[in-house]
């Protein structure tokens, strides 16, 4: 088992947003939470890729308890073992496609000559190579996102977070991405975790979690 969050709360003010909620994942297994505006999805999210803490519950990852690890040890695991996309790519505007992959490489400690081959390798597979010298302003959306894909890689992390990650691309580009993560998981076993509207990419996961007020209503 990749990860096991049990019984997760969460309350922002008088305002509870995740009400007991149950999740289990499998490794190489792609998963999407889906529901409404409002129903907790990002909020659990951020919980289980230990962006946010829950208030009440545990969360078990790779065999490791985080709720017995915070700051600067919390951050280094995230480091090492997850990776994260986000709807708006979050990539640094002065800085080249590259750089951006490069950066949470260099947060933990690698060497950048290793980590511009890991780019290149990743880029090649991403089909941005000729971008890589690129800044963000100079690409397509959907080379944004593919330059996020390959920053989400550079650790070889063990799960993929990923928030809306098609939200802002056309129709042919979200397909492309959406294929792009399957073919991830057959080359490098690698586990998503996806919080989508896009009803076309949640029926491609191997598993899709509704929520509702705060609670997982339904698998499928």
């Amino acid at each position: 088992m990749l990860l096991q969050a049990k019984d997760i709360h969460k309350h922002y003010g008088d305002l509870h947003v995740l009400k007991g909620v149950d999740v289990t994942i499998q490794s190489g297994e792609i998963v999407s939470i889906v529901g409404a505006s409002g129903a907790g999805k990002s909020t659990l999210l951020h919980i289980l890729g230990t962006l946010d803490q829950a208030d009440q519950g545990s969360l078990v990852l790779s065999g490791v308890d985080l709720s017995k690890i915070k700051g600067d040890k919390l951050a280094s695991f995230r480091n090492q073992r997850i990776g994260f996309i986000f709807q708006f790519h979050n990539l640094l505007p002065e800085f080249t496609a590259e750089e951006n992959i490069i950066i949470p490489g260099l947060i933990g400690g690698k060497k950048e000559q290793q980590l511009k081959t890991r780019a290149g390798e990743l880029a090649e597979l991403l089909g941005i190579t000729e971008r890589l010298q690129h800044k963000p302003s100079e690409l397509s959306g959907g080379e944004q996102q593919r330059v996020a894909v390959a920053r989400a890689l550079i650790n070889n992390p063990t799960v993929i977070f990923a928030d809306e990650p098609s939200g802002n691309l056309d129709t042919t580009s979200s397909q492309a991405l959406h294929e792009l993560f399957f073919k991830l998981r057959d080359e490098f076993g690698q586990s998503f975790i996806i919080v989508t509207h896009n009803q076309a990419l949640a029926k491609m996961s191997d598993r899709m979690l509704t929520m509702k007020d705060g609670k997982i209503l339904k698998e499928h």
